[in-house]
């Protein structure tokens, strides 16, 4: 067994696919298929059910997952203590970040840290707030960027950025002429929302409820992109931070400020509690409160 077959499982079980994590490793999928072929034959088990539509780990692949987080939590640690004896950052940093926070900040974080510190290599981890939280805690990525409030007990939390959320129409809309909007004039409107796996699906939901009703859930997705083209086919409505709008180029879609109550969508970085941080990681916790994001620029300027 070797370590690359290791890593190579963890990529493929931490995104999820076979595609993403080729890609990521600059594979072919023949080529990262085999790998992962080899290794179950070395261990003479199957790690991945392969009979499901969607891929899944056996058993034996999850025990295998588990003991290799630890083989390279090991590995990584000699790194950070190694870190004191090196005069620049280098290595690697996994972001943790929910797919709508990845499209609208990931590209001008990932510039201006290359900029500063060209021997580190960012690797992006897109899946949903609930699951980020969990590979924060279990070290399998070095920080993540959700949506607060988060336990502090588990996590160093720094506030990062603050949005207001708005309501996503057709243009046709019997609500598209109002200049503003109540969150209980939405109680027969059929929404769109994010699935379980995200802190919104929840946020969303506890919202309308606190206005004094169950919101209608039309569709879930994990895309807001497939969210505002829902809204653009006029089957549904949606809530999203207002930053979102300037990346969306349906001009069938409009926004309306919500006036009651205020919904705001507060991010935050979080790093495990009581975790030694690299020095790669330290100079980007510098660096992200400085950060100037023009998806934020396009509508306060």
């Amino acid at each position: 067994m070797e370590i690359r077959e290791l890593k190579l499982f963890l990529e493929v079980t931490n995104y999820n696919s076979f595609t993403k994590a080729a890609e990521h490793c600059y594979l072919s999928q023949s080529s990262l298929s085999k790998a992962i072929k080899k290794l179950e034959e070395e261990l003479q088990l199957e790690l991945f059910d392969r009979s499901t539509r969607h891929m899944q780990l056996t058993e034996a692949g999850k025990i295998v997952y588990k003991q290799s987080q630890k083989v390279f939590k090991v590995i990584d640690e000699l790194n950070v203590q190694l870190d004191q004896f090196r005069e620049v950052a280098t290595g690697e940093i996994k972001l943790g970040i929910p797919p709508l926070i990845g499209t609208l900040f990931f590209s001008e974080i990932a510039r201006n840290f290359e900029e500063l510190y060209p021997d580190v290599s960012l690797i992006l981890i897109e899946r949903g707030a609930k699951v980020i939280n969990q590979l924060v805690e279990e070290g399998t990525v070095d920080l993540g960027i959700v949506v607060l409030p988060e336990d502090e007990s588990k996590f160093n939390i720094t506030p990062f950025i603050q949005d207001n959320f708005v309501l996503f129409v057709h243009e046709e809309h019997r609500l598209a002429h109002k200049k503003n909007i109540k969150l209980k004039e939405l109680e027969d409107e059929k929404f769109i929302i994010f699935t379980e796996d995200f802190a919104l699906h929840d946020f969303i939901i506890q919202a309308c409820e606190t206005a004094g009703f169950t919101p209608n859930i039309a569709l879930k997705s994990s895309q807001w992109d497939v969210m505002i083209e829902v809204v653009a086919s006029k089957l549904g409505i949606t809530l999203l931070p207002n930053s979102i709008f300037y990346k969306q180029t349906n001009k069938n879609v409009k926004i309306i400020p919500i006036e009651e109550p205020d919904l705001f969508w507060n991010l935050g970085v979080i790093t495990k509690k009581n975790s030694h941080n690299s020095l790669a990681l330290r100079e980007l916790l510098n660096l992200l409160p400085t950060l100037k994001f023009t998806a934020l620029q396009n509508y306060k300027e």
